[in-house]
């Protein structure tokens, strides 16, 4: 121990003396090493931050300690009893409706919420102008007062003062909503705010039998640590009452889980950016080991052991790491203060300064693996090369790999990498996957790579000694290949397959899902109004086509008798059971299904309850066929077993439903309809007339224009793609940098190589030329396989996982070749042109 004790602290006395010569060469090494972390640090930190704020601020985002929510009825007098006897009670009721101008120029949908006079419970509402909520609802005679969001008075050009029309309703809108605080736990609107009192609303005549309504009852405990002995109790008391309960230390629960899985998303692609950096940390260390060459050789003249050689200069590369990492954890520190001005009134967001040492710490444990694992294969590989040939040659150029306990070493590393990664994913599969795929392109990018200079090798003598050169280039020993199609291949590859998911999402927006979607959706149609609805549809589309089914709203309770809330439930098969769904039931099987598995009910059935469900839903939540399903709805639990599987095209955007049950299952139960009109030639005009007719003969049905829901989707779609196009330029910014390191490293075998042919009459302008044609030659080729790899990604994804056609886009392949040939080209011209400028004396002087 004493000889190892000896031996390292000689090394580390050499190794800081060695460093005195600073960091010239090891900046694009610092770079990619502090680019890696710091994404992965910043992103992680602002996850934990939102996801932290959500939790330290539970009671401010849902308004209270706990929160009941029944569907399509209120709570019963006993079961309110019951809430009143926890502590402090507000009622609010949430439902979409139209709202219309009163002179009925001007209609939209707004997203309706009716409050009581003890909202809200925590937090704080804020309006424009600043006075009490409970001032600005008030009655005046007929008419009542609302307050809305600014978008809903911008798309009907009204003002503070004016008065619209919801339901039989008059409502004089007395303000502008600025701060809704539980707005995050209310989950994602289509339309608009529109907030009212309990009063207004049951002026409004919107909630009637089958209406699509959500009544939430939140209530401010005494005791708010008793939030789950308090749920367990009410479910216990109630177990029939169908409500959906949730606490304040889960006030958002979907809202977390997109937060950490767009987290998970962003963290990867930035360990594909530190991975990609791994690269430039080899080629780095390996051009640094070469300028030391003749300092390693003195080492051993001198009998230094190999070992203390080796851990001379990993202990300096560690060190060199550990500023990269410092400089990338201080990036990532502050993203979160960052982020906050962008996201503030958006998401939850942390109050006052806040570090998160777990997310740093990550990061700099993945930068120090990476740097590790990369580093130790050309340590490996100055370790056994002899004194002697370090004195004679250039340089020293690994043939194979180094000895075994340093191919092990990086190994061990870089399944630590992998492990660590999986077992901080949230989704494990998905980062295994993600990881796979990742070693998956290296090994194909070295292929790829390997092809390419075999086809130079091989390929016929040409007559241009520039093009002759460039060839040459390509497969001679210690050529740039490897490195520059390792690279640019891996980051372009990644751009390649986001921005073909992007592209084939918009086009199925606004091409083929918008022809083939219907005009319009009609929600909450009474049984006595159909005839009259249906009158007025086929008066202005006589050419349409309408459909029209029974619809209920339900929440699935348990499958085969066990709890869902007891059940692990795959992460694909989650938003099934998230709230209440939209349920039917149907003699005969829709004309836009197909069965898969089980039969259909004869139309005379009677037996007992029967449902048919989605396919691919039943899978990912593992049915079967006579599985039972218990969904609660209007406060009655019914246990329904599944007769069959069909399969549901979403995409269609027609009337879809997961769970279609036997007419049987639901026989006299009051319901509404839903339906829909499809006319591909009806104009903006007709649809305006159709709008303004429906609204304004029954006031209570709620009108969907489906193509204005597709524009907002589509804008959402753009948002998220620009996100996600912004992480994924990490990884190629991580390759241009990697792709700087290797020309850099290469440059001095360039300068050789350039004074030489200088000498033999070789002119500028021809090395300028050789030089072009093979960085346009690595270019292009690289950009045809990120072009393949990403096309044949994208594909999987978009077929195979979103279930929706896929095309090739040309723009894409345009750009994605003309960027690779950019970058090869403008970044190998520049480190050459210094090459080109070095004179010949000093150079041959060396060799």
């Amino acid at each position: 121990m004493s000889a190892f004790n000896s031996r390292l602290a000689i090394s580390w006395k050499l190794a800081l003396r060695e460093m005195r010569g600073g960091l010239s060469g090891f900046y694009i090494f610092l770079a990619c090493i502090a680019l890696g972390t710091a994404a992965i640090a910043g992103v992680n930190s602002v996850s934990r931050g939102i996801t932290g704020a959500i939790a330290g601020q539970g009671q401010e985002i849902l308004a209270g300690d706990l929160r009941f929510e029944l569907d399509n009825r209120e709570a019963s007098a006993e079961e309110f009893q019951f809430l009143e006897s926890l502590g402090e009670v507000a009622v609010s009721t949430g439902l979409r409706s139209m709202a219309r101008v009163a002179d009925g120029s001007e209609q939209g949908l707004v997203e309706v919420k009716a409050v009581d006079d003890a909202y809200p419970l925590y937090g704080t509402f804020r309006a424009e102008p600043d006075r009490p909520l409970a001032e600005l609802l008030q009655r005046d005679g007929d008419t009542f007062g609302a307050v809305a969001a600014p978008l809903l008075l911008d798309r009907l050009g009204l003002q503070p003062g004016d008065e619209l029309l919801v339901g039989n309703a008059r409502l004089r809108l007395t303000g502008t909503v600025q701060a809704e605080p539980d707005a995050a736990s209310e989950g994602f609107g289509f339309a608009p705010r529109l907030l009212m009192s309990r009063e207004a609303l049951a002026a409004s005549g919107l909630v009637q039998t089958g209406s699509l309504v959500e009544h939430a009852y939140k209530i401010r405990l005494d005791n708010p640590g008793q939030r789950s002995a308090v749920q367990d109790r009410a479910s216990d008391q109630f177990p029939d009452a169908g409500w959906s309960i949730r606490t304040s230390d889960r006030a958002a629960p979907s809202l977390t889980e997109n937060v950490e899985r767009f987290s998970q998303f962003l963290t990867l692609v930035g360990l594909t950016a530190l991975i990609v950096g791994g690269v430039g940390v080899a080629n780095a260390v390996r051009a640094f080991l070469d300028s030391k060459r003749t300092t390693i050789a003195t080492f051993k003249c001198l009998g230094a052991p190999a070992g203390v050689v080796t851990t001379i200069y990993l202990i300096q590369i560690l060190l060199l790491a550990a500023v990269g990492i410092l400089i990338g954890l201080v990036i990532g520190a502050i993203s979160p203060f960052i982020a906050i001005r962008f996201l503030d009134g958006v998401l939850p967001v942390p109050r006052g300064i806040t570090f998160y040492p777990g997310a740093l710490a990550l990061a700099a444990l993945f930068g120090l693996l990476i740097t590790f694992a990369f580093s130790v294969l050309p340590l490996g590989h100055a370790r056994q090369v002899p004194a002697t040939a370090l004195f004679r040659e250039q340089s020293f150029e690994g043939s194979g790999l180094p000895s075994w306990p340093y191919v092990l070493a990086a190994g061990v590393a870089l399944a630590a990498l992998a492990a660590i990664a999986v077992i901080t994913a949230e989704e494990r599969f998905v980062a295994g996957i993600f990881l796979a795929a990742v070693a998956g392109a290296f090994i194909l990018l070295r292929l790829v790579a390997l092809l390419i200079a075999a086809l130079a090798r091989r390929s016929p003598r040409v007559r241009s000694p520039a093009l002759r050169l460039a060839i040459g280039n390509i497969h001679r020993p210690g050529a740039l290949t490897p490195s520059v199609v390792l690279s640019l291949g891996l980051g372009l590859a990644l751009l390649v397959t986001l921005a073909l998911i992007d592209g084939n999402l918009r086009q199925q927006l606004t091409g083929r899902m918008a022809q083939q979607a219907p005009n319009f959706f009609f929600v909450d149609i009474q049984s006595g109004e159909r005839e009259g609805f249906i009158d007025i549809l086929q008066r202005n589309a006589p050419e349409g086509t309408i459909s029209q089914v029974p619809m209920l709203r339900g929440r699935i309770t348990a499958f085969n008798g066990e709890d869902i809330s007891q059940m692990e439930v795959p992460p694909g098969g989650r938003w099934v059971l998230r709230g209440d769904r939209g349920i039917t039931y149907e003699e005969v099987l829709p004309s836009n299904a197909t069965l898969t598995a089980g039969e259909w009910w004869p139309a005379d059935y009677d037996g007992e309850p029967l449902v048919s469900f989605s396919a691919e839903e039943g899978g990912e939540l593992g049915l079967k066929l006579g599985d039972t399903v218990t969904v609660n709805v209007l406060g009655r639990n019914i246990t329904a077993r599944i007769a069959s599987f069909r399969e549901v095209e979403w995409e269609s955007l027609s009337i879809n439903f997961v769970m279609v049950f036997s007419p049987n299952t639901f026989r006299g139960a009051p319901h509404a309809w839903l339906a829909t009109l499809t006319d591909a030639d009806a104009t903006a005009a007709q649809e305006a007339t159709i709008l303004r007719e429906v609204t304004t003969a029954y006031p209570t049905i709620t009108s969907v224009r489906v193509k204005d829901a597709i524009d907002i989707v589509d804008r959402l779609v753009g948002q998220l793609a620009t996100a996600i196009r912004a992480a994924a330029a990490v990884a190629l910014i991580a390759s241009v940098l990697v792709l700087s390191g290797a020309l850099a490293a290469g440059n001095r075998a360039r300068t050789h190589d350039a004074v030489i042919l200088k000498t033999l009459g070789g002119t500028r302008g021809l090395l300028i030329r050789a030089f072009s044609y093979e960085y346009i030659i690595l270019g292009a080729a690289t950009a045809v396989f990120a072009l393949l790899a990403g096309g044949v990604s994208a594909w999987y994804v978009v077929s195979r996982i979103m279930n929706l056609p896929s095309v090739f886009l040309p723009d894409v392949a345009v750009i994605t070749i003309i960027g690779a040939l950019v970058l090869t080209v403008g970044i190998g011209l520049l480190g050459t042109w210094r090459v080109l400028g070095q004179k010949a004396a000093p150079v041959l002087r060396e060799l």
